[in-house]
């Protein structure tokens, strides 16, 4: 099948299925520029690799936009001279441009220095013991239904609490946050398939954790976000509030919506196929390997772009400097070349760790970690406190014959409902 005529960024044609999709780009060749926006879409694994580590040539300043709105000024046919002098002077006027990952270094590496410095071992181990409570407590009420929404009664709320328990958001005001989220409109959604950006859906976030930061300065508690407002850049300054702002808010956000589509990617899988469910109960010790593999076949984040500052060569393809390119993570996750069978879920795959669903480079994703416990308790518990875990038919269809919808966007891969069956452990 060719797939010339399908615009990729703006046709809801490839959301319950890309993969063929990326299968014929890679078919083509690796880097393949597609036609309707000129975006050069990267689906091989080592080329993937090559554009994340490469921060001199390409850009960070469009990866959440692409080639929507586009670049505020012409940048075709430029010399990188003039790219590289045009990116710096206009970045500025991208949406997401005070997001830490639309920064190159040396911005980008201060700010990343504010968050890592928070993510210890210690607090991430406190911020476990949590986890196993929350997903206790979310449990109790949909075991005692024998029925859920598990995007909408579980993932959603779960991730939301666990990143804000993190930083030290109160846990009284946790609710607040829900409804104030959920209060968003659509089309402030990452990547639409259907509508334009909005300049900044993290205005609510910005005005919260203002207030936040500027309290802990006043009266420092022993928390995540006392010490990232606390904390100096590498030079020693001590940043603005909005600074420290942008990233408390940039972690907040992240944090939820890929471990959402993870946990739902997940238990879409238990419930679809009873072997794997099975084998997860048997074998407990390959919940983090389920997790790995889950992220390498169901990356949840599609892909990130970049800008060339400079003419490039990627897997024997020349790129022209102020071309906007999509490093796919969900295709690179399933190149032949280096993931066996790359289609067929395989718990025991020895290289799934090696997958690109959290980036590769200076910009991988910080919360990776954090996202792979919370899958890891969450399924864990589920597994402990159920005997059976079923896709419900009549929300879905039979199986073979299954209905779901995914999240209308081209930067996530997620179900928007995933509704359960769920018979409680005797």
């Amino acid at each position: 099948m060719s797939y010339d005529g399908i615009d990729f960024f703006r046709s809801d044609e490839l959301l319950a299925d890309p993969y063929p999709y990326f299968d014929w780009l890679r078919g083509q060749c690796p880097v393949q520029r597609e036609p309707q926006h000129g975006v050069y879409m990267v689906t091989g694994y080592e080329e993937a690799c090559a554009v994340y580590t490469d921060t001199d040539t390409f850009s960070s300043c469009n990866s959440v936009t692409g080639p929507f709105p586009g670049f505020p000024v012409p940048l075709e046919g430029r010399d990188e001279v003039e790219v590289a002098t045009l990116v710096e002077q206009h970045r500025h006027e991208l949406p997401f441009s005070d997001q830490i990952l639309t920064m190159d270094p040396p911005e980008h590496r201060n700010h990343r220095h504010l968050l890592m410095r928070q993510l210890t071992p210690k607090r991430m181990k406190e911020n476990e013991e949590f986890v196993w409570r929350l997903a206790d407590r979310q449990l109790d009420s949909l075991l005692e239904r024998g029925s859920c929404e598990y995007i909408g009664d579980y993932a959603n709320p779960f991730a939301l609490s666990v990143i804000a328990d993190l930083l030290g958001v109160p846990e009284e005001e946790h609710s607040e946050f829900r409804e104030a989220l959920a209060r968003r409109p659509r089309q402030d959604a990452v990547g639409s398939t259907t509508s334009e950006m909005s300049n900044n859906p993290l205005a609510w976030l910005y005005d919260r954790f203002s207030r936040y930061v500027s309290d802990r300065r006043q009266s420092p508690r022993s928390d995540v976000l006392t010490a990232l407002a606390t904390t100096t850049f590498p030079d020693g300054t001590l940043p603005e509030v909005i600074e420290v702002v942008r990233v408390a808010a940039n972690v907040f956000a992240a944090g939820q919506e890929t471990t959402v589509r993870l946990l739902g990617s997940a238990l879409q899988v238990l419930g679809d196929q009873p072997d794997v469910q099975a084998l997860l109960r048997q074998r407990r010790d390959l919940i983090p390997d389920f997790v790995e593999e889950m992220l390498r076949i169901e990356s949840p984040v599609k892909g990130d772009f970049r800008l060339a500052r400079c003419p490039a060569s990627i897997g024997g393809v020349d790129i022209p400097a102020g071309a906007t390119v999509m490093v796919l993570n969900g295709a690179a996750n399933r190149d032949p070349r280096h993931f066996a069978s790359p289609a067929s879920l395989d718990v025991e795959r020895g290289n799934a760790r090696e997958h690109l669903a959290f980036g590769r480079g200076v910009h991988s994703c910080p919360g990776g970690p954090l996202a792979r416990v919370e899958a890891r308790v969450s399924i864990e518990r589920l597994l402990d406190r159920t005997s059976e875990i079923r896709i419900s038919e009549d929300h879905h269809g039979p199986a073979g014959a299954r209905r779901y919808r995914y999240v209308p966007t081209y930067i996530l891969r997620g179900l928007t409902q995933l509704h359960l069956e769920l018979t409680p452990a005797t």
